[in-house]
């Protein structure tokens, strides 16, 4: 039976980890950090969804934007804030940073900063699983610029000939660095691509963290019942980005950042960045009011200015 969904419990969720970052944003503005660190604005809904579907025995493997899964996985944001800054009392005492993160505690058992590095790794940690015959799933993080990578089939080929429980999900944002896909490669059809080998996909667009969660928790059901690879597209819009006025782009040239702060982004405006579905936050009108949203993330705000002062 599947878990029934607290709609507050999510919302909160939600809002700690749109905050979170902005408060991150906020000290990245001012230099603090020696470290890169990739924020992961409009990202919130698959990382609330994907926390609340895993169960205890399954393994998370990210990549080098991984912000939101950390937080969605852990309540301190101080010891966060101070991994960042290399602190001895930071999550591993300031000895991986952001683009390697792990916690192995809270089942996020590898990070790499290595573009589809991780694939493989979760291939190799669900066979070993397999061998030792230990339950569990394996969720795998990559993007646009990560599928691209040969080890992402090559993985898919041997989670699929070894019938292991793994589900990778692809953050689509079509950026990768400062190209989008259109200016770098021809299109990718995962459903094609994945249907070759009869594996399991589905595409998630809505931004609803409610209908992720959903998804995720039949989809992780398929993989550990069916013994199979699943893959999961989720077409999603990295938030902050901003226009600059150049000689050569009077109007402004869009500026997508990979890395680094976001000069749009305040933290005074509230948590919402967008006037649509490209925001988690605005799609949660559909179920909350915007009073109830704004009092909830003010007190959220608040108990993590006090916990970061």
């Amino acid at each position: 039976m599947a878990k029934e969904i607290d709609k507050q419990e999510v919302l909160s969720e939600l809002l700690r980890i749109r905050l979170s970052q902005i408060i991150v944003n906020e000290i990245y503005k001012k230099g603090n950090f020696k470290i890169p660190i990739h924020l992961a604005l409009g990202h919130e809904a698959i990382a609330v969804a994907l926390v609340q579907v895993m169960g205890d025995a399954d393994r998370l493997i990210l990549s080098h934007r991984n912000i939101h899964y950390n937080l969605a996985k852990l309540d301190s944001l101080k010891a966060h804030i101070d991994e960042y800054l290399l602190k001895d009392r930071g999550l591993a005492q300031g000895q991986l940073g952001s683009m390697n993160l792990t916690d192995e505690a809270r089942g996020i058992v590898y990070t790499s900063n290595i573009l589809g590095n991780n694939l493989a790794v979760a291939a190799g940690f669900s066979i070993a699983n397999s061998i030792k015959k230990q339950d569990g799933a394996v969720f795998v993080v990559t993007g646009d610029g990560g599928m691209e990578e040969g080890a992402f089939y090559e993985s898919l080929v041997f989670e699929k000939s070894n019938a292991l429980p793994v589900i990778i999900i692809v953050e689509n944002n079509k950026w990768s660095l400062a190209t989008t896909i259109e200016q770098r490669r021809c299109p990718i059809d995962l459903r094609k691509l994945t249907g070759s080998l009869d594996v399991p996909f589905e595409c998630l667009f809505s931004n609803d963290t409610y209908e992720y969660i959903e998804h995720l928790t039949a989809l992780r059901s398929l993989a550990l019942t069916r013994k199979t690879p699943v893959c999961v597209e989720v077409m999603l819009t990295t938030l902050g980005w901003w226009r600059q006025k150049t000689p050569d782009h009077p109007e402004g040239r869009f500026i997508n950042y990979h890395a680094g702060p976001s000069p749009s982004v305040q933290e005074g405006n509230g948590p919402r960045l967008a006037d649509s579905d490209e925001d988690p936050v605005f799609v949660m009108e559909k179920y909350f009011d915007k009073n109830t949203i704004k009092e909830l993330g003010d007190r959220i705000l608040s108990d993590l200015q006090k916990e970061t002062a």
